[in-house]
């Protein structure tokens, strides 16, 4: 009776646990059920790996790459088909890899069963026994497997291995398999796929694979370090052909003739005797198998621009993720090749400078070339792109502007303005005023024609021009052509006071020459998806373009720094004749911030409209011994006349009501003609003057305010990097900046922040700016910035 009673006890205490056993395992069942990814997401994953995204020029020509990502770190992947690779990989890797993964349906009983004493075990668990575990683990589960591994994450494993080979054929398995794999470390980017794989360690495709070179590329599977260790490779090479035997993939004379082909992985130097051992094996070259061409970017500082667009137009994941995408782009390769090698043969840089130059269709807002640092023959450049990152003041390139802006309020070229000292109220200035001077001090003491005050660049006569018109007339019009003006600047804006990139000044003087109509530059006509599918298509979105000045004022405009260029010689005080090329028509204007830090010249043909920045990296003033009129406009020039070439010659195209009257100082002016509007076109000058809003005008110079500007933010940069400042940006180094909201994302912090090194001092620059004995050589003068 005792005995019954135990059994029965002992029957009933069973039962209570496999109860509760069951319990609990339909709740982490539950549990785990709700955690699993929606395997069916494997398709999408399929198509969405990422090819790399493929930049184009105007013309068809490659430009380079935009390289997926897992994460942060860039990957090299490009999708291939099945019967887009060799057999003996495809048998070389289910040999050593899953012999029976035709025979399983996700799960090898052998391989669990292994698993499930490992975990009863409490020992570690391995990674998938099958190629849909691993499969699996590679995509659905990717996220959970860069974490700590648990009994559960195997267990989800396990329950969407068995969905996946539900819903998938092998073929499909196997090949997004081969895809997804990681092969090693390819330099700038990491190796995944079969394609990367290939070209990185055989430069050959897969469908061209050697079994020999299959057998060695399956053997780095498990272990991609393996590349540095051929005595380890080898052997293991054996193995898996003596087992491809074993499986029916290939006969004995086949794994003899593999055995014997000499394999020379990249970067290797490996000799075999004749029946396949290995004698000698070297590694000369542990670069070698990095794939190189994948990032190499023709216009690389253009290519970051179009990166952006990409991603402000489509997002992240859109460009990144699904990957594939196929953009074509404004530049034009004559264009570009143009401003390289201006850029190169630019020797007349102060010592330390580097430069920065772009070149637009001011017809449409494209940009044709681009140049973000100065190049040096075939060194790669910096990374930081100064023509459409860089934030520098402007100096004197903004007075046209301001002057055009003027003469749009119906004021005319004769108007005239005293150049002499004048002192404006300033709160927190010295002495409690403002008081501008002109270059170097010069001053004529006499009335002149503001015609004749842009020509020779004349703060004086511009500062008192700008109290006339008022400066919310002034600042709202710039606003409208791109330019940011910053907090609290006042009437130093008008001297050039505002920071902005020489892409966006190019911007700005487009309408000088299109009639009167800004257009934001662009980079982009056309995107599509690797099938061919328009994601985006410019001719579909038209801009118009937003008018900024009638076609009257935009000639008036223009004409001033036509007569910038042409006026005067250099004997006279001219300040940008060096700019002139060939027979084609120049308009232009030099610009130098106080130091002097920043030099600038940007001008304007009838086909394109260009700008060259020149300055140090990090900041900081140059000699005063150079001139914006003698570095920059001949880089200007020569890159130009080499866009130029086998161009039909052309003029600027006149509006109608354009009359011309010879200028009234001709002592000062000699042959000199002015545009003025013909009486019937008054309506022309259609800018309305606007009253200056109280409190006075603080200024910049002591004073930093806030606004209120929607489009922009204000933020603190590093003015060493010229990024987002942070937390490791020492005190000194931050400054304030207003940026556009759409250009934000150019101030990103470096990921390995460092500071960004001077150019180093061009040889030739320094000999021109030194004598035999080491002292400074005569720079001949010029009046003004």
């Amino acid at each position: 009776m005792i005995v019954l009673r135990f059994l029965k006890f002992l029957t009933s205490f069973v039962l209570a646990a496999l109860v509760a056993a069951l319990g609990v395992a339909a709740m982490y069942g539950l549990k785990w059920a709700r955690e699993l990814p929606d395997y069916r997401e494997l398709d999408n994953l399929t198509r969405s790996l990422g090819s790399e995204t493929k930049i184009y020029a105007r013309d068809g020509a490659p430009l380079g790459s935009l390289i997926p990502k897992v994460g942060d770190q860039a990957i090299s992947r490009t999708i291939v088909t099945l019967n887009e690779i060799s057999p003996f990989m495809v048998g070389a890797l289910i040999s050593n890899e899953d012999r029976r993964f035709f025979e399983h349906y996700g799960l090898d009983p052998y391989g669990l069963g292994r698993q499930v004493q490992r975990v009863a075990r409490g020992d570690s668990v391995q990674g998938g026994s099958t190629l849909t575990n691993q499969l699996v683990k590679n995509t659905l589960l990717l996220d959970e497997y860069q974490q700590a591994r648990t009994p559960d994450r195997k267990f989800k494993e396990w329950i969407l291995s068995v969905q996946v080979e539900r819903s998938f054929t092998k073929s499909e398995i196997l090949q997004t398999y081969l895809n997804t794999i990681y092969w090693g470390d390819g330099g700038p980017v990491e190796l995944y796929g079969i394609y990367s794989a290939a070209q990185a360690y055989f430069r050959t495709t897969p469908k061209d694979l050697t079994l020999g070179q299959a057998a060695y590329l399956t053997v780095l599977v498990p272990n991609a370090g393996r590349y540095f260790r051929y005595e380890e490779v080898r052997p293991l090479m054996r193995v898996l052909l003596s087992r491809m035997v074993e499986d029916g993939w290939i006969t004995q004379a086949q794994m003899d003739a593999a055995w014997r082909e000499k394999v020379q992985p990249r970067g290797w130097q490996v000799t075999y005797d004749d029946a396949g051992n290995v004698k000698a094996a070297k590694l000369v070259d542990r670069t070698a198998k990095e794939l190189k061409a994948v990032v190499t970017t023709r216009a690389p500082h253009f290519t970051q621009q179009v990166e952006q667009e990409l991603v402000r137009r489509f997002g992240r994941d859109v460009v990144y993720g699904s990957g594939g995408l196929r953009v074509y782009t404004t530049l034009d390769p004559k264009v570009q090749s143009a401003a390289e090698t201006a850029s190169r043969e630019a020797t007349g840089l102060p010592p330390g400078a580097t430069l920065a130059a772009t070149v637009i269709n001011p017809y449409n807002g494209e940009v044709l070339g681009m140049i973000g640092q100065k190049l040096r023959g075939t060194e790669p450049p910096a990374a930081w792109n100064n023509a459409a990152q860089g934030q520098r003041q402007i100096g004197s390139t903004i007075k046209p502007l301001l002057y055009t802006t003027a003469l749009s309020t119906g004021l005319s070229q004769s108007h005239r303005e005293e150049d002499r000292p004048v002192s404006f109220p300033c709160t927190g200035c010295k002495n409690g005023v403002y008081e501008p001077k002109n270059f170097e001090g010069a001053t004529t003491y006499r009335d002149m024609t503001i015609r004749e005050a842009l020509d020779r660049s004349l703060n004086l006569v511009t500062v008192r021009l700008a109290d006339r018109i008022g400066l919310q007339t002034f600042f709202g019009k710039i606003r409208e052509i791109g330019l940011q003006t910053n907090d609290g600047t006042g009437l130093a804006a008008a001297l050039g006071a505002v920071e902005t990139t020489p892409v966006k000044m190019a911007a700005a003087y487009a309408p000088f020459v299109n009639g009167g109509l800004y257009r934001a530059p662009r980079y982009i006509t056309r995107v599509t998806d690797a099938r061919g599918a328009v994601l985006f298509d410019v001719n579909s979105q038209p801009t118009q373009g937003k008018r900024v000045w009638t076609p009257q004022v935009a000639w008036l405009g223009l004409d001033m720094i036509r007569g910038v260029v042409n006026d005067l010689n250099e004997a006279q005080g001219g300040l940008a004749g060096r700019a002139k090329f060939g027979e084609w028509p120049v308009a232009g204007k030099t610009g130098t911030s106080n130091g002097p830090k920043d030099f600038w010249f940007v001008g304007t043909t009838p086909l394109y409209t260009g700008a060259v920045w020149v300055g140090r990296q990090q900041g900081g003033d140059m000699p005063i011994y150079y001139y914006s009129g003698y570095v920059n406009a001949p880089i200007w020039r020569r890159m130009m006349e080499l866009a130029h070439q086998g161009q039909a010659l052309r003029q600027f195209s006149e509006p109608p009501g354009i009359q011309y009257v010879d200028a009234p100082d001709q002592q000062f002016l000699p042959n000199v003609k002015l545009a003025v509007l013909d009486p019937n076109y008054r309506d022309a000058a259609n800018t309305e003057v606007q009253a200056d809003a109280p409190p006075p005008t603080l200024y910049r110079e002591t004073t930093y305010r806030p606004g209120n500007d929607p489009d922009s933010l204000l933020v603190s940069l590093d003015r060493t990097t010229n990024r987002l400042a942070t937390e490791f940006t020492p005190p000194q180094n931050i400054v304030q900046r207003r940026v556009q909201l759409e250009d934000l994302p150019g101030y990103a912090p470096d990921e390995s922040p460092a500071p960004l090194q001077d150019e180093q001092a061009d040889p030739e620059a320094v000999k021109a700016a030194k004598g035999v004995t080491g002292t400074t050589q005569s720079v001949p003068p010029a009046s003004a910035p």
